[in-house]
């Protein structure tokens, strides 16, 4: 395993009562400072020194798609809900007020998107496991408590309810043993995903204890890959190269592999620029040294991403430093969306264009896909059926996993950016509707049952 003496930057990250202490900060306007902390107190708020000090141009700052990723600005809350927020912080200085009407408007934001809530959350012997999502039938989320939070949030996060103190619908979960337990009850699982927030937040001996169970080849469960969704390569690959823990979490990655489980990072790169640092570059090449997959994945995003030509160098670059990209996702229908969404068949465009340009290693990546309730929905992109135009789709994954691989045909719509602003071509609902209505029963009849 590689060892290092190289120096880092002591970890320094802002929240939004201590962003004006940034020394760039004096490059934007007031309106500008101002903006963001309006738009702050409804959506999260945190950016660390390696962001600012390595990854932002601040020369072209307004353009810069990095900046956009971080620091929110007015066009991020619609306008009817970015005056309230306004009004209410030049009238008080309250923070129960504050938070009061922040709440109100974040309810407005769908939340908890893709029946999450509603259908994602199991039980084991009548307790519900809130950390947990099981919603496809091989892969079950977890969210271990001491890991919601990250080293910066992006502007588009889809799990923003989770750093916001939206406690009555935040999943995270300390109990380790019913989730073990769990997975003994369900041998279909053969691959967790650990989640968050981020799990590379957490300290090393926080984060051993999650693993380790499952490196105990008598654990009961048909645990086969183990899989940790993180955005801290991008954010602070110092973790992996002089952190003061880093090396032993590169061990214990190692462990992980030697002990024939697989292990993948499902690393989030929204941009080039994430992967052309020396930090970013060395650190990839510690954590593979240990025998982990990094898999990339980013959803299409208007205003940093929404460019052919990015995404092919993205993921060119990505396949040079032994990446494997993964997923081009459409942006989920969540928090900022009408500020980042792009129409399903412009993304469509966008990932045939880039992916016309690459060479067979980096077509990997699967895409553009929704996250939607049903499952995960590619758009194989716009054709003509009985002499109609058409959008072809097809699931990825499904929360059924016989929907998957199966096409199905949506009426041509440039404007369409979500699965639920479609309609079926040639049919009165898609093949999947009923049976998923029939889901959504069930679980109200358990939830009834149960009370």
């Amino acid at each position: 395993m590689e060892m290092t003496t190289q120096a880092k930057p002591a970890y320094k990250a802002y929240a939004l009562n201590t962003f004006r202490n940034i020394p760039q900060m004096e490059r934007l306007t007031e309106t500008e400072r101002f903006d963001i902390e309006v738009v702050g107190n409804v959506l999260p708020f945190k950016v660390n020194n390696y962001v600012i000090d390595e990854l932002i141009d601040w020369d072209h700052y307004q353009g810069d798609p990095l900046f956009n990723l971080v620091f929110p600005n007015r066009h991020m809350l619609r306008p009817e809900h970015f005056a309230e927020m306004e009004r209410t912080l030049k009238e008080t200085g309250d923070r129960n007020v504050i938070r009061e009407v922040a709440h109100k408007i974040r309810l407005q934001l769908n939340p908890h998107p893709a029946g999450q809530v509603e259908l994602n959350v199991p039980e084991i012997e009548g307790v519900k496991l809130t950390g947990i999502q099981h919603k496809y039938r091989e892969t079950l989320l977890f969210f271990p408590s001491s890991g919601q939070t990250c080293h910066s949030y992006c502007t588009f996060c889809f799990r923003w309810p989770q750093f916001v103190g939206m406690n009555e619908i935040k999943f995270a979960m300390r109990e380790t043993e019913l989730l073990v337990k769990y997975l003994q009850e369900h041998q279909e699982v053969t691959d967790i995903l650990f989640t968050g927030g981020d799990p590379m937040i957490m300290k090393y001996e926080v984060f051993r204890q999650y693993i380790e169970p499952f490196l105990d080849k008598d654990n009961g469960t048909n645990i086969q890959s183990i899989r940790i969704g993180t955005k801290s390569l991008a954010f602070w690959p110092y973790k992996f190269i002089d952190d003061e823990e880093a090396d032993k979490f590169l061990a214990l990655f190692e462990r992980v592999t030697k002990s024939g489980i697989n292990l993948a990072f499902m690393s989030h790169f929204n941009h080039p620029n994430e992967m052309k640092t020396a930090a970013v570059q060395k650190a990839i090449r510690r954590l593979r040294n240990t025998g982990l997959q990094i898999r990339t994945q980013s959803p299409l995003l208007h205003n940093i991403n929404d460019d052919a030509n990015a995404w092919a160098e993205m993921w060119r670059e990505q396949v040079n430093q032994n990446c494997i990209p993964y997923y081009m996702f459409v942006a989920r229908d969540t928090g900022a969306r009408h500020y980042f969404e792009v129409p399903l068949v412009r993304a469509w465009e966008i990932f045939r264009e880039a992916y016309q340009q690459v060479s067979g290693l980096c077509r990997t990546v699967r895409g553009p896909s929704m996250s939607a309730t049903p499952g995960k929905v590619q758009v194989l992109g716009v054709s003509e059926v009985a002499g109609k135009k058409v959008l072809a789709l097809r699931f990825l994954q499904g929360r059924n996993p016989d929907w998957v691989g199966r096409p199905f045909f949506a009426e041509y719509d440039e404007k369409a950016t979500w699965l639920d602003e479609l309609k079926p071509a040639f049919e009165d609902k898609f093949f999947y509707e009923e049976e998923l209505e029939q889901m959504y029963q069930e679980k109200v009849s358990s939830v009834l049952s149960d009370n």
